[in-house]
């Protein structure tokens, strides 16, 4: 397929050019998954605010994942829909910032965010009896806060660094977002200096939370071995088994992208997988967390209740009126 150039100035998102009949499919497909990541995310975002039963800490920190993973793929699906359907793959300069900046700052809050939910789970499994004392109001709200701050750090730091690299007129991107490895490939200055600065940014918002998660994980573990009650196994490993999920498909995609050599980072594969966190686990997070969670199917039917008297109600006041 012929890529339009005529728009002076603008980057070209090479994406899945060269192979049009896979755009076609990925075109349905990335549809699909972006129409039920909005519809999951909402739901799980509206069932923990209006669910009494459902303000804890862990479905805080949940509200603000669904949150994160609304934004994150508004901010990268609805050009790649665009570049997928037509010709034209082009993206406006301010465009391309905007993607960088808010892609770079949601990726960034997941990966914090997702370390602080298994520090919860950690408290409510080894330390049940104080897990209301550790994890009050205040500290849930300082850990979100952290996870945000992080992310606004990171991007802000990583984001204008890489836009301010000289590119000599280069505007081919060999990927179909703006994100900092396929942005500083488009630099004619020597750029070892980002790469070093893109792999410390990696260790610490990839590599620590990761570690992070699997030391909670490891103390979580332990303290399951020792519940003797197989009803107590069923609810640990199901209050768990969600998170470690969702954790695996999160990290399992990104650092294939982030720690992999620079050299290899062009090539198709990376587009692939790259697609698998941006689109596919965002889409999958709320479902994992529905399935596997009683107590959200629970909110969930509650809710239908509630909106089937709503709605009854209403009807009622409406024919009385009338």
């Amino acid at each position: 397929m012929m890529i339009n150039e005529s728009l002076a100035g603008d980057f070209i998102l090479v994406g899945f050019s060269d192979q049009p009949q896979l755009e076609k499919i990925l075109f349905v497909g990335v549809l699909i998954s972006y129409l039920l990541t909005l519809v999951g995310n909402t739901a799980i975002i509206l069932v923990s605010c209006l669910d009494p039963m459902l303000h804890t800490p862990m479905y805080y920190f949940l509200t603000n994942l669904s949150f994160v993973d609304l934004c994150f793929t508004t901010s990268i699906v609805p050009q790649l829909l665009w570049n997928l359907h037509g010709s034209a793959k082009t993206i406006t300069p301010v465009g391309c910032a905007i993607q960088l900046y808010v892609s770079l700052a949601l990726g960034s809050t997941e990966c914090v965010l997702l370390a602080v939910m298994a520090f919860d789970r950690y408290a409510a499994v080894c330390r049940p009896l104080h897990y209301a004392t550790v994890m009050h109001s205040r500290l849930c709200q300082s850990l979100a806060g952290m996870a945000w701050l992080s992310g606004m750090g990171n991007t802000l730091i990583q984001g204008t660094i890489t836009l301010w690299l000289p590119r000599c007129g280069n505007r081919r991107i060999y990927h179909f977002i703006c994100e900092v490895p396929a942005m500083i490939k488009l630099a004619c200055v020597d750029i070892h200096a980002n790469e070093v600065q893109l792999f410390m940014a990696s260790l610490v918002l990839l590599l620590l939370p990761l570690a992070l998660i699997l030391i909670s994980y490891g103390y979580i573990v332990q303290a399951v071995m020792r519940i003797r009650s197989a009803q107590a196994w069923r609810k640990a490993l199901g209050t768990c088994g969600s998170h470690l999920l969702v954790v695996s498909l999160f990290y399992g995609t990104i650092t294939a992208v982030y720690i992999q050599p620079n050299s290899s980072y062009a090539h198709r594969e990376g587009k692939f997988i790259t697609l698998l966190y941006t689109v596919l686990t965002p889409t999958l997070n709320p479902l994992i967390y529905t399935l596997r969670n009683k107590d959200v199917k629970g909110a969930l039917k509650r809710l239908k209740k509630w909106k089937s008297r709503v709605i009854f109600m209403t009807f009622m006041f409406l024919s009385i009126i009338n």
